[in-house]
């Protein structure tokens, strides 16, 4: 990279996560809502334990994987909200006029969804285990919770760009944020995959990569160093990152020749 295209990732960058940080809407609903879906949903759902094969006799334990994806999701949203603000405002039209690369700006952008997704990923963390949640990974699985948490993050903010980039209005990147949580519920969210019965649901959710993220996240805080699911939700947080870059990226050139 670089020495000129480091400067400009650095300012962008600097200007997200201030602009995230100054925002405590954006904070807030991020850690306080999943917090809370997961407090119903482990009392709620505890019974499921007794289930004949499944994984843990701590209901906690296994939803704890659930906030890590849904602060994800705030990701799109607040990502793709700042970027639309942008537009509307006409700054980046203002940006448009400088020497500024695409890649700058789409990387630099990323900075405040990378941030919060570190502070999300260690809150639900220690929440998690302050209330009694298991993690038989230790120390180094909580790092790599982290890690693979805020790699979703950053993948999925990338989501918000594109809609941003192609809606141009904060109002149209809100109203993709229910799409984009369907995906959550028809998931392996609420019971592991091999103990949904209903065929159809079980078809959709193993078909969902949500699905599969999840059991990443699940097979650290229950199973232990289980490399094959880890590899696989790297791998998809990473072809998620890839794919939303690249539309992104056609997004704006598009954006740019319209103004």
């Amino acid at each position: 990279m670089s020495s000129g295209l480091k400067t400009q990732v650095g300012q962008l960058a600097r200007r997200s996560a201030l602009r995230t940080l100054r925002q405590p809407a954006q904070i807030v609903p991020a850690l306080v809502f999943p917090l809370f879906l997961l407090a119903v949903n482990s009392g709620g759902l505890k019974e499921a334990t007794n289930l004949p094969g499944f994984p843990t006799d701590s209901y906690l334990t296994f939803a704890l994987a659930v906030p890590f994806m849904q602060g994800a999701l705030f990701s799109v949203m607040n990502t793709g909200t700042d970027l639309a603000r942008d537009i509307e405002t006409g700054f980046l039209n203002r940006l448009a006029l400088t020497p500024l690369r695409g890649a700058a700006l789409l990387s630099g952008l990323l900075a405040g969804a990378l941030m919060l997704g570190l502070v999300q990923a260690m809150t639900y963390l220690i929440v998690g285990l302050v209330a009694g949640a298991e993690l038989v990974t230790g120390v180094g699985g909580a790092l790599v919770i982290v890690l693979l948490s805020v790699t979703i993050t950053t993948a999925t903010g990338t989501l918000g760009l594109f809609v941003a980039l192609r809606a141009g209005s904060g109002e149209a990147v809100q109203s993709m944020f229910p799409v984009f949580f369907v995906f959550l519920f028809i998931s392996s969210m609420a019971l592991p995959l091999d103990l949904i019965q209903t065929d159809w649901f079980h078809a959709v959710a193993s078909a969902n990569p949500v699905s599969y993220l999840l059991q990443a996240f699940r097979s650290l805080l229950i199973e232990g160093w289980n490399l094959g699911d880890l590899a696989l939700g790297f791998g998809i947080a990473l072809a998620v990152f890839a794919v939303g870059m690249t539309l992104a990226s056609r997004a704006l050139k598009t954006r740019l020749v319209r103004t």
